[in-house]
């Protein structure tokens, strides 16, 4: 559990946009457009507040999980055969060691200058979370954002079910009271969205290529690098598809929707295609 956390004005935000939504959705959309005491009404309500808790839940444990801590007495061993390979300095060829919290970095760590410490695979520095996305927070971070286009796009198809189904008579017998509302979701809704959609898209390529938005970016200039002196540049993290899935998500399809990481390890190394390649060679 990680230590020290104090609401922050990004998160108190999220946290009435959550249930502002969640509101108007249930109480005034679905009301309005099949009436909440209904059969239809009552599946819709039901199943928007299961994606709701399911939302609210992820975002909590996202905020509050630590994201991995790389241990005091951290120390790697160039020796060990299990783990032949080790993440290097671009300049000098040493093992990377963090100056700012004097010990060496396990692969894939980086150093927040937000958390002032280094995190395990950090992916980046959410400001909506108020947290480090890391190795122990990763996948839960996913399904928050996965929970929330899905509630996004369910609210907006609710909304304009409901705007459709207004005849003029019970405008006029409003009297417009909830034409506020309606105009204050859509303008959160359609952009959250997007955004939403965007973000979710983007980690959905990153978990394909089992990559972090910091490898990402090395991986450009790497790239670069490698097509600049001929040779060819492959991620060294990069399993197949399948496998990069069961990596972040778990190896059981059924709780990839799931907000658990029993399956995520230590953090402290990783499985590499040159893991694989070794495997293969050896069995033939």
């Amino acid at each position: 559990m990680r230590k020290g956390f104090t609401f922050s004005l990004p998160v108190s935000v999220v946290v009435l946009a959550i249930f502002y939504i969640y509101f108007t959705t249930v109480f005034i959309f679905i009301d309005r457009w099949f009436g909440l005491m209904s059969s239809p009404g009552l599946m819709n309500a039901i199943v928007f507040t299961a994606v709701a808790l399911m939302c609210v839940f992820s975002y909590t444990v996202a905020i509050l999980r630590d994201p991995g801590r790389v241990p005091a007495d951290y120390m790697p061993d160039v020796e060990d055969d299990q783990n032949p390979m080790h993440e290097i300095k671009r300049k000098g060829g040493d093992l990377r060691y963090c100056q700012k919290c004097s010990h060496y970095k396990p692969p894939r760590a980086h150093h927040c200058r937000v958390c002032k410490r280094c995190v395990l695979r950090m992916d980046h520095h959410c400001i909506w979370i108020s947290n480090c996305v890391g190795h122990a927070n990763y996948k839960v971070f996913f399904i928050f954002v996965l929970y929330a286009v899905v509630a996004c796009i369910y609210s907006m198809v609710l909304l304009v079910g409901s705007l459709t189904n207004d005849s003029l008579e019970d405008e006029l017998q409003t009297g417009g009271s909830f034409r506020t509302a309606y105009v204050i979701s859509g303008l959160l809704l359609v952009p959250l969205s997007v955004a939403l959609s965007v973000l979710l898209g983007w980690h959905i390529y990153l978990i394909f290529h089992n990559k972090t938005t910091i490898e990402y970016h090395e991986g450009v200039r790497a790239l670069w690098l490698a097509e600049k002196g001929g040779t060819v540049y492959k991620h060294p993290y990069d399993l197949g598809i399948f496998e990069n899935l069961t990596s972040v998500l778990g190896p059981n399809i059924f709780s990839w929707i799931c907000p658990s990481s029993r399956h995520i390890g230590s953090g402290l190394n990783f499985r590499t295609a040159y893991h694989n390649a070794v495997g293969a060679s050896m069995s033939k």
